[in-house]
């Protein structure tokens, strides 16, 4: 068998789903970059904060909608896949064994950050999925050790799924919105410098680079205020194993700034 990619994905808001864009297309072909249907999905999603890493065991999730001020009908959206509560504990014991002190949520629904590129990419929703959660507090090389943790699971066929944002200044792009402006050139030209920096690092295969991003990457804060919607990245990247190789699979931009990139490495 085949061993399955790993990919990071940026997920966009809830409108994704509903609104046309380029990350949307991207979404709605993503199962074509991969060699095979997932025989089951494990997914990091950048709205799952836990302190530590938590694992959800949780056989029918239900649908969390994390977000307000949108269309009427996103709220009644369903993602109905199912947990796979046997896949959860191999993944408990996996992240055990590595050293990371993994605990258990046996509720615990999609966020949309799981249920909106899911949708999209898989609109069947007949591939279980298992959500794994971030620390918000821990750095690059933390996550990078969870992706690390779980790789031999793809040389079974299961997809391993890090969903966040390649860049994530809210601040800066609902001020965009609401006042109706163009987006600054000299942030536009920030975001260029920050993801460019990574698509230049992972072509190299610099890890140590990437995983001191926050030193080394131009332009952090503004491209991350905090931190957790990178943090999937990582996840990803270390998922794919000892020298992983990186492809960045799209890249498209909302407003001129707010950056959609997203890999696949393998």
């Amino acid at each position: 068998m085949t061993a399955m990619p790993t990919l990071f994905i940026s997920h966009g808001g809830p409108n994704i789903v509903t609104d046309d864009s380029p990350a949307r297309e991207y979404l709605r072909t993503l199962s074509e970059l991969l060699p095979a249907k997932p025989k089951a999905i494990v997914i990091v999603s950048a709205h799952f904060e836990t302190d530590g890493v938590a694992v959800v065991t949780d056989p029918n999730p239900c649908m969390i909608y994390d977000f307000g001020g949108f269309a009427p009908e996103l709220y009644k959206m369903i993602y109905p896949a199912k947990g796979d509560p046997a896949l959860a504990e191999r993944v408990f014991k996996r992240l055990e064994k590595a050293g990371l002190s993994p605990h258990t949520y046996e509720k615990r629904g999609y966020d949309h950050g799981t249920w909106t590129p899911l949708l999209l990419a898989f609109p069947d929703a007949d591939i279980p999925v298992v959500q794994v959660s971030i620390d918000p507090k821990r750095d690059a090389a933390w996550h990078y050790a969870l992706g690390t943790a779980l790789a031999g699971l793809r040389d079974e066929g299961i997809l391993l799924v890090g969903s966040g944002h390649i860049t994530h200044n809210l601040r800066a792009f609902f001020s965009i919105m609401r006042n109706g402006a163009a987006a600054d050139p000299v942030l536009a030209g920030k975001v260029d410098a920050f993801t460019g920096w990574f698509a230049e690092k992972f072509a190299a295969g610099d890890r140590d680079a990437i995983l001191h991003w926050k030193e080394l990457a131009p332009f952090p804060a503004e491209n991350h205020p905090t931190d957790e919607h990178l943090m999937p990245i990582f996840f990803a990247y270390g998922a794919a194993g000892d020298g992983g190789k990186a492809e960045r699979v799209h890249a498209s931009k909302q407003m001129g700034f707010f950056a959609f990139d997203s890999y696949l490495f393998r």
